[in-house]
C-alpha cells in the first residue's frame, strides 16, 4: 500500500482553504469525469479526486491526514498506519470506528486501500462510527449518491460482517437519521438500533444548495454571444435548455422544480454559464482571433 498526497492529487497546497479547495474539485472532476473525458486513465483520476476531495473537505479527517502527513511521509512510499494513529485522535486502533466496523457496501466509488486502512472503511463511517447516543445506540454517518436523495433507492452497507439493505426516502437531507432497529453493538442477548446520519457525496458535476441544485455550463464565446440550444444534465436526465444571445460569465438560468424533492415544493437546479475561449492550434484559428481582436478594438499580434 503506498502514502497518497491528497493535496498534490487535487492541485493545491496544504494550506488551501475551503473555496479553493471546492474550486480544484470542480475543474478537474470536469475535466476528469468519465461520462464526458476522453483523457487516458479518466476513470482512476475521477477516483482520486473524489478520494482527495472526501478527506481534505471534511475538518475531522484533514486534521487527522495533515498529523499523517507532517510525519514525513513521501508519495508513492510504502506505508502501514502507525499503531498509534486511530487511538490518538480518540478511535479504536488501526483507523476510525473503534470495533464497531461499518463499511459502504456496493455502490461505493472505489476508494483505496490506503483511505480505507486510515478511516475505517469508505465514506459511510466519516470518522463517527462507533459513537454511542444515548440508550446504547450506536451512530454513524452515511454518505450517499445525490442520484439515490433525488429519486430514493437503496445502499447496501456492511456492519459488523453482516450486510444490510438501507432504503433512502426520496427527497432526504443531510443531517436526517435514519433508524436501524436492533442492528448496532451486541449487548448481551440483544443489539442496540443503527442510526445512520444522512450526508451527500460529493459530485463531479453538481453542487447542493439547500434543495437547489448547482450546475456550470461552459461554453465557448461564440455560443455565449450568438445563443444557442445546450444539452444540461440534471439528477432527472438531460433537458434542453435555450441560452439566450448576449449571455456572460456568471450569467444563472433557473430550471424550475429540477431541483431535490421536498415540501412544500421541489427545488430548482441553477444553471450558471462559464464562458471560455478554445485554444488555437491552427494559423486559421489564430487568424480568427486576430479578426476578432480588431473588430472588438483590441490589438492583435
Amino acid at each position: 500500500m503506498q502514502f497518497k498526497d491528497y493535496y498534490e492529487a487535487l492541485g493545491v497546497e496544504p494550506s488551501a482553504g475551503e473555496a479553493e479547495l471546492k474550486a480544484a474539485y470542480r475543474r478537474l472532476a470536469r475535466k476528469y469525469h468519465p461520462d464526458v473525458s476522453k483523457e487516458k486513465g479518466a476513470e482512476e483520476r475521477f477516483k482520486s479526486i473524489n478520494e482527495a476531495y472526501e478527506v481534505l473537505r471534511d475538518k475531522e479527517k484533514r486534521a487527522a491526514y495533515d498529523q499523517l502527513r507532517a510525519r514525513g511521509y513521501q508519495p508513492g512510499e510504502d506505508f502501514r498506519p502507525p499503531p498509534d494513529f486511530g487511538e490518538q485522535y480518540g478511535q479504536g486502533p488501526g483507523g476510525f470506528g473503534g470495533g464497531f466496523r461499518f463499511d459502504q457496501g456496493t455502490g461505493g466509488e472505489g476508494f483505496s486501500d490506503f483511505f480505507e486502512s486510515l478511516f475505517g472503511g469508505g465514506r459511510g463511517g466519516n470518522g463517527r462510527a462507533g459513537r454511542s447516543a444515548p440508550l446504547g445506540d450506536v451512530r454513524a454517518k452515511l454518505a450517499i449518491p445525490l442520484e439515490i436523495a433525488y429519486s430514493g433507492g437503496s445502499q447496501t452497507i456492511g456492519v459488523d460482517g453482516r450486510t444490510l439493505e438501507v432504503k433512502i426516502p426520496a427527497g432526504i437531507r443531510p443531517g436526517q437519521v435514519i433508524r436501524l432497529a436492533g442492528q448496532g453493538q451486541a449487548q448481551g442477548a440483544r443489539r442496540s438500533d443503527l442510526l445512520l446520519e444522512i450526508d451527500y457525496r460529493p459530485h463531479g458535476e453538481f453542487e447542493v444548495d439547500g434543495r437547489n441544485i448547482l450546475y456550470t455550463l461552459s461554453l465557448p464565446a461564440w455560443e455565449a454571444a450568438l445563443g444557442t440550444l445546450a444539452s444540461v444534465p440534471t439528477l432527472g436526465g438531460k433537458v434542453d435548455v435555450r441560452i439566450p444571445p448576449d449571455s456572460d460569465t456568471g450569467r444563472k438560468l433557473r430550471l424550475r422544480g429540477r431541483g431535490l424533492p421536498g415540501k412544500p415544493a421541489p427545488g430548482d437546479q441553477i444553471v450558471e454559464i462559464e464562458v471560455f475561449a478554445p485554444r488555437a492550434e491552427t494559423d486559421a484559428q489564430r487568424d480568427l482571433y486576430r479578426q476578432m481582436a480588431e473588430q472588438f478594438g483590441g490589438k492583435a499580434r
